[in-house]
């Protein structure tokens, strides 16, 4: 998985957590050891040791804060005659639980593993073991194998099979001078090819993105080997836009005796017939009532649903390979409540010359203070004037809104909330430590995100002053399954948020495999796309969830989860306003959709917060978010009745995006997907 996370680096909504700590004291670099950091424009976030001991065997070790996060592991490895690794012992503990993992072979040549969610053996002839997890530098060695194995690439234990192809050589400059350096991309860890860069002798360097890994001294060179990086994918990415958007798909079509549901109503509709030309909703009427034009594509819409295409309303923009598979997997629109400035004004030019294949969307920047907490990514500020002033930027730079983060000084958020209103932008975000989320809203919020940051209203005051740290989980996961949701004043609160017009965005999908896991089973979210996402992905899926603290049980986290999915249904009844939002790939949308009627919406109403809803919201409802003439045509067509299921809205047959017919099983396997999700 070690490559796969160099691929992640970018994502700026990790969970990691502060973990108790390990058993066994972990090991301390000696002075000259090889030393990497992690870091980012906000600061340095972690490093990375490695050193050789006497026995030849090689140590490393791994230290990381991310906004108050905290990941610790070490790593010992040995490497057999031909430079396989042998042996491989690593402590610690991660975002996903215990990082406890083994590996050996023993003398008959049998491979054995056992991590915290899994454990195997297998013949170890011709192949490598791809660990789990450890500290992200450990992954060099796979990548010199990779490179020593050429076109033919390498095959992977538990299963799988990855290969790198390198490209031309950049001169960076840094503490040790200037290197050359070289852009490769690894396949068949991830869902696309995953930039790395190499030295000048095809060793690894680092990782470059929103997080980079780079050795001490160099990471100042992180944004420009991002660009190049970006620059590389987009170009990738460009070839397969350009093969899907073409004329022959953007033909007349005609989908005849299909279910259709109505967003603005919140309702299903029966045998109904949409005609669907130049990039517009033509006509919508009864089944068989609309004549095709010549030259149309007809489609039988029997046994199938049509919906406006959904939207991700949390759904952190910046990777273009994801953007692909947010179209493949129905999603025509999308708002990103953070993304770099510079990179939406790529997506957004890029998108327009119909060189990207990318939902449209609305997008916000997060506002952090600065500080060791602040958010990667995030414009940060040091006074009240310099958040006014990071708030015009935003304007200036033509974007929809303004995130603020869990580090700002709540005495900031009244003015640079006027700010920007006064502007037109919409004012949302994570509640800032010391500030309950009634606050953040009377303050100037028009939403609230994430619904651990909703549960802050019933939490201690020590949880919620420190609601910038791990404890704006652990407070909720403690303290949460015990709420009374039905108490006076947890009544007035949704009450005043109802009345206020307060949007909340609850991502119940971020915390449901960190509460409910425990390394059994594939949580929900992903266990559809398990069969047809890469090994490596597959495995990732399968966490030993957030680990336990001050006693608590799993099945205390397990009711705290149930506690949070029931507040959404208690925020929905008193007329709150919700829009469904991942926070992750964006695979996770149709589970949140489940959990919405589980808290008690129905149906129609949880398929409304990821279509009507969020276009009402980002003022885009007149020309998005329903099926009805003169309106562009981002519209889903899926297997199944989706008014008896809505998990049938993962069959994605056909994708309407701007009027293009896109065939869904073709969009998946572009971006990554074997095949139909279950």
């Amino acid at each position: 998985m070690r490559p796969l996370v160099f691929a992640l680096l970018l994502a700026t909504t990790s969970i990691a957590t502060a973990a108790p700590t390990p058993k066994e004291e972990l090991m301390t670099p000696p002075p000259a050891a090889r030393h990497y950091t992690i870091s980012s424009t906000a600061g340095n976030h972690g490093d990375i040791w490695s050193w050789s001991l006497a026995d030849g065997r090689i140590a490393y070790r791994m230290s990381m804060s991310l906004r108050g996060w905290v990941t610790e592991t070490d790593e010992m490895l040995t490497l057999g005659p031909d430079g396989r690794p042998t042996a491989m012992a690593i402590r610690g503990y991660t975002d996903q639980g215990d990082a406890t993992e083994t590996f050996s072979v023993d003398s008959g040549g049998i491979a054995h593993w056992k991590t915290s969610i899994d454990q195997g053996e297998a013949p170890f002839a011709n192949k490598r073991y791809n660990s789990y997890g450890g500290p992200w530098l450990a992954g060099e060695k796979d990548i010199e194998a990779l490179v020593a194995a050429g076109t033919k690439g390498i095959d992977l234990l538990p299963t799988g099979h990855a290969s790198i192809s390198i490209g031309e050589p950049v001169q960076i400059s840094g503490a040790q001078g200037s290197k050359t350096v070289k852009l490769a991309f690894i396949q068949g860890y991830g869902f696309s090819p995953s930039p790395i860069w190499l030295d000048q002798d095809n060793h690894f360097f680092g990782n470059a993105g929103v997080i980079s890994l780079l050795p001490a001294g160099y990471e100042a060179n992180g944004p420009k080997l991002k660009d190049i990086q970006d620059k590389a994918t987009a170009a990738m990415v460009r070839d397969v836009a350009h093969r899907f958007l073409s004329p022959a798909n953007r033909t007349p079509t005609l989908i005849d005796h299909v279910l259709l549901f109505d967003s603005v109503a919140g309702q299903y509709l029966p045998d109904r017939a949409v005609l669907i030309a130049d990039g517009k909703v033509a006509a919508v009427g009864a089944g068989g009532s609309i004549k095709a034009p010549d030259g149309a594509t007809l489609i039988d819409g029997r046994g199938k649903t049509l919906s406006p295409g959904l939207w991700d309303a949390h759904q952190h923009v910046g990777d273009d390979w994801n953007l692909l598979q947010n179209v493949a997997t129905g999603m025509t629109n999308y708002r990103s409540p953070g993304s770099m400035i510079d990179e939406i004004a790529s997506i957004t030019k890029r998108r327009a010359a119909g060189d990207l294949l990318a939902p449209e969307g609305k997008v916000s920047i997060i506002v952090d203070r600065k500080d060791p907490l602040a958010a990667q990514g995030a414009l940060t500020v040091s006074s009240a004037a310099e958040a006014i002033a990071a708030v015009d930027k935003i304007k200036a730079a033509g974007l929809w809104g303004v995130k603020f983060y869990t580090s700002m000084n709540p005495d900031w958020i009244a003015p640079a909330a006027a700010e920007a209103h006064k502007l037109g932008l919409h004012v949302h975000g994570h509640v800032p430590a010391g500030m309950r989320p009634l606050d953040a809203v009377r303050a100037g919020y028009d939403e609230v995100t994430h619904i651990n940051f909703i549960m802050m209203q019933a939490m201690p005051q020590d949880v919620v002053d420190k609601a910038n740290t791990a404890a704006r989980l652990e407070g909720p996961a403690k303290y949460g399954k015990d709420v009374d949701l039905d108490s006076p004043m947890m009544k007035s609160f949704y009450a005043e948020l109802a009345q206020r017009k307060t949007i909340i965005d609850p991502t119940l999908t971020v915390w449901e495999p960190l509460m409910t896991s425990d390394g059994s089973s594939i949580s929900p979210e992903y266990s559809p796309f398990a069969d047809i996402a890469p090994p490596s992905v597959a495995r990732s899926w399968k966490i030993g969830g957030y680990p336990l603290v001050d006693g608590l049980t799993r099945d205390d986290y397990r009711k705290s989860f149930a506690k949070m999915v029931d507040l959404v249904g208690k925020l929905h009844q008193a007329g709150v306003r919700i829009v469904a939002g991942t926070d992750g790939y964006g695979l996770e949308l149709v589970r949140e959709l489940e959990l919405y009627e589980q808290a008690g919406l129905t149906n129609a109403q949880a398929l409304q917060t990821a279509t009507i809803v969020p276009a009402q919201m980002t003022g885009m409802d007149d020309n998005m978010g329903s099926i009805a003439p003169g309106k562009t045509a981002n519209i889903i067509l899926v297997d199944g009745d989706v008014s008896k299921d809505l998990r049938n809205l993962r069959h994605v047959e056909s994708v309407f995006l701007d009027g293009y017919r896109l065939d869904g099983a073709a969009l998946r396997q572009a971006s990554g997907l074997s095949g139909m999700p279950k």
